[in-house]
């Protein structure tokens, strides 16, 4: 081979080099955040809807360049990590989601997985400092993950247990016609949580009240609630009490319908994934639901951030949308710029001081004990087009009208946090 050949190659090479290194250099690294959740199984629509929400928001914030940090604009990258329910699925995940690259680990449909992540992310960003994590959680409400289980690393944008079962007797304790309750939850920490509170909070605010029946069943192993439908309708409640979520719920209330139950359900999420349909007509002035923010939230604004979220996902089962999904990935983006790395603890210490506002809805960080603070709205389920009532749940016919809104400082709990921080 002639040196004039050679020499072609090399110029040839470096040029190649030159041109991977401009493309680099204009599309910088991403910031991959890893959603560990269940997408596959009998909560795999949950999971699935929780994407949705997450890939909207990342959406919005690469539209607009991504997040500022010292190498230049970065967009943000989602990693999906499928946790089948299982505890130790889930640690699998999280150990090849750290493999990957990501700084920051997304979850939030069950408590009992939040604990095991939260208790593995201590330990593994105290073993290997140069690859640290952060866990942003959307929806386990446990309230002891930020009580005695917080940790530095673990930041929660929902509203925790005890703060929505406030809120929920906020209506509750002026409903003078329910003069029982049977207490129905799932058995894990979460549903355990629930129950322990609806006990203390109706003793405290409605001790005329009885509690006429107290259960737990297995979390989404029940296929057949009309065992435990049966038994409510028995007991002579007029009002049951739930934190269950995705089919636990939508099959609980479709079994208390076939049975005849004609109480209330005051409910943490009966206001999504199935629920309202699988309630009909009979859920109609009767179903009660908590939430960080509703559809019919009054205002201009509300209204144009739902209506911007059904133009993006346009089939009436993908009408799964929460506020405080989309404040949590502005929350981290506002993190990033501000600490211009996306290095996980110069990020957590902004998070801690992180405010942020969305469809004229706001809240901060609580430093303290890692808790987002934010108002909370209470709804009752009624049929489309009535008044307070534009807009439906999954195409159902029928959504939820606000009947009481609490103020952050209203929805504010004490907590028993005793952070440690890192050096």
């Amino acid at each position: 081979m002639t040196s004039q050949k050679i020499n072609r190659r090399a110029v040839l090479a470096l040029a190649a080099a030159a041109l991977t290194a401009a493309a680099g250099a204009q599309s910088p690294a991403p910031v991959k955040l890893a959603m560990i959740e269940s997408l596959s199984g009998p909560f795999a629509n949950t999971g699935e809807a929780v994407v949705r929400n997450i890939v909207w928001a990342i959406e919005r914030v690469n539209a607009r360049g991504g997040v500022k940090t010292a190498q230049g604009q970065r967009p943000l990258e989602l990693l999906r990590y499928d946790s089948k329910g299982q505890n130790e699925e889930a640690l699998s995940a999280l150990r090849a989601a750290i493999d990957d690259g990501a700084q920051v680990i997304l979850q939030g449909n069950s408590s009992a997985q939040a604990l095991v992540l939260i208790d593995a992310i201590n330990k593994h960003n105290e073993r290997e400092p140069g690859k640290r994590v952060l866990f942003l959680n959307y929806s386990a409400v446990d309230p002891v993950l930020t009580n005695d289980k917080c940790s530095f690393w673990h930041f929660r944008f929902d509203a925790h247990a005890d703060m929505r079962m406030t809120a929920l007797m906020q209506v509750l304790k002026d409903d003078k016609k329910v003069k029982s309750a049977y207490l129905i939850g799932q058995d894990y920490s979460f549903g355990q949580a629930v129950l322990r509170e609806a006990r203390r909070q109706i003793e405290d605010l409605r001790p005329d009240m009885k509690i006429v029946g107290e259960e737990l069943h297995p979390v989404g192993r029940v296929k057949d609630f009309l065992p435990y439908a049966s038994k409510i309708k028995a007991s002579g409640a007029q009002a049951v009490i739930t934190g269950n979520w995705g089919n636990d719920l939508t099959l609980l209330v479709k079994a208390a319908r076939e049975v005849g139950f004609e109480g209330k359900f005051y409910t943490f999420y009966g206001n999504a994934l199935g629920a309202p349909a699988a309630i009909g007509e009979a859920g109609v002035g009767r179903v009660v639901a908590v939430a960080d923010w509703l559809p019919n939230v009054p205002g201009k604004e509300s209204a144009a951030f739902y209506k911007a979220f059904r133009e993006r996902f346009a089939k009436p089962q993908e009408d799964y949308v929460h506020l405080r999904m989309q404040l949590m990935i502005e929350a981290l983006a506002q993190a990033i710029d501000k600490a211009a790395s996306s290095e996980p603890l110069a990020v957590a210490r902004q998070l801690e001081k992180a405010r942020v506002s969305m469809a004229g809805q706001g809240g901060f960080m609580r430093a303290e004990d890692h808790q987002f603070q934010q108002p909370l709205v209470v709804g009752l389920m009624q049929r489309q087009g009535e008044p307070g009532v534009p807009f439906d749940v999954e195409g159902s016919g029928y959504g939820f009208r606000v009947i009481q809104t609490l103020k952050p400082e209203q929805a504010r709990l004490p907590h028993t946090c005793r952070m440690v921080r890192p050096d």
